[in-house]
């Protein structure tokens, strides 16, 4: 089965399928990821095919627009969804070219584009989503507050915003059915379609970490995580070897795909809580650049989290989807520092998991509370080993299996 996978986002809403995709290869499907053209060297290197989609979200996060949707607030999420609609003409006509021939459609949350494509061309599809977007009575929409609403209120919100969501890309939708010989649909009208045909949503986040809602209906299930695969023939640097190898355990620091400004700042900000923590740093630079100095720190580049993770005391990071589910499969505790999306829900998983002693919002962080954070996490064996009970439960899962007997399906039918 020739499978197309619509990955839209940064490294993080990418990487997650590369491991799945290298799975679904294995079992004997032809993959190819349709994301972003920066993306493309990290795809084709782990053997799948490439369709390329416009836009460059590094350049758009380091923007001075960008830097407004780095806020944990509705409002920056309104931005978010204004600074992709910019581009969602060509993204449409880029979707509909990156399906040609396909047999089978994944689509990723903000693939939603695809659905349109896969109805106007008749080709199966599902989601394959790396954060929990159903509504449900259990926890409010992470786009609006991880303060619960009440079972109602956030269902209710959640839907609401679902809805509010898709305002901004209504044109460039109703252009694009058009093209396909489609009627033109409402935001409201296209989530109720879904619902009635039953379409299967499978979320790539362990059931551990977040178990799928008692009112999720059952064609919309949690069923692991999805592992980003590691490029062929990586070996580490040899200075990273070497600076491990030198001390003690140190604790990982990055931002990962977030490009705030003030790197330089923030560098001594990070350096400066590890320090009075007592604490050596591996600093990745990520999209932001940051940076440090010092016989106690190492700025590297991109690494593979499960190689690195697992020689971390513990990992300082903004919270996102794959740099939570990497820390949690090595068995490190950690400090989240979110700064917006889904980052806070994330973060408040991790508390509330026992892995980490408290979230600590990017937008108020100060090295004294950054290292009074360190050096709980690093010192109370409590943070340590349940981390490590949560790295043995999530060993055990297999998050590729339900999507292979959903594809089985499809191909007997």
């Amino acid at each position: 089965m020739r499978i197309v996978i619509v990955a839209v986002g940064t490294w993080g809403d990418v990487a997650p399928y590369t491991g799945l995709g290298t799975r679904l290869q294995t079992a004997g499907h032809e993959v190819a990821i349709a994301a972003h053209a920066p993306f493309e060297a990290m795809v084709r290197e782990r053997g799948l095919g490439f369709r390329p989609l416009p836009m460059d979200v590094r350049d758009e996060l380091g923007s001075a627009q960008g830097q407004q949707v780095l806020r944990t607030s509705p409002l920056a999420m309104a931005r978010f969804a204004r600074m992709y609609a910019r581009h969602w003409g060509a993204m449409a006509e880029a979707t509909e070219a990156a399906t040609e021939g396909a047999d089978f459609l994944m689509l990723s949350a903000m693939g939603f584009l695809g659905q349109h494509v896969a109805e106007g061309k008749g080709i199966p599809s599902a989601g394959v989503y790396l954060q929990p977007l159903d509504p449900t009575g259990e926890f409010p929409p992470w786009t609006v507050t991880t303060r619960s609403l009440g079972r109602w209120g956030n269902r209710a919100a959640a839907r609401t915003v679902r809805t509010a969501g898709m305002l901004p890309f209504r044109g460039a939708v109703n252009d694009l059915r058009a093209r396909l010989g489609l009627r033109p649909t409402t935001a409201g009208a296209f989530f109720r379609r879904l619902d009635e045909q039953r379409w299967p949503v499978f979320y790539g986040i362990s059931p551990t970490v977040l178990r799928t809602p008692a009112d999720w209906p059952p064609y919309r299930r949690v069923v692991g995580y999805w592992w980003p695969q590691r490029s062929p023939g990586w070996e580490p640097e040899p200075r990273l070897v070497d600076f491990l190898a030198a001390g003690p355990p140190p604790v990982f620091v990055s931002l990962g795909s977030m490009a705030p400004r003030d790197t330089e700042r923030l560098g001594r900000l990070f350096l400066t809580a590890a320090r009075r923590a007592g604490l050596r740093v591996v600093l990745q630079q990520g999209w932001g650049g940051l940076t440090g100095a010092g016989d106690d720190v190492l700025v590297i580049g991109d690494t593979p989290h499960d190689w690195l993770f697992p020689q971390m005391a513990a990992v300082v990071h903004h919270g996102g989807a794959g740099t939570t589910a990497a820390g949690l499969r090595a068995g490190v505790p950690a400090v989240p520092t979110p700064l917006t999306a889904d980052q806070p829900f994330w973060a408040q998983r991790l508390v509330r998991l026992g892995v980490s002693p408290g979230a600590l919002p990017f937008h108020r962080l100060e090295a004294g509370a950054l290292a009074d954070s360190l050096r709980k996490v690093t010192t109370e064996e409590s943070f340590a080993g349940r981390a490590r009970e949560v790295a043995a439960a999530i060993a055990t899962e297999d998050g590729a299996d339900r999507v292979l007997d959903a594809l089985s399906s499809v191909a007997r039918g």
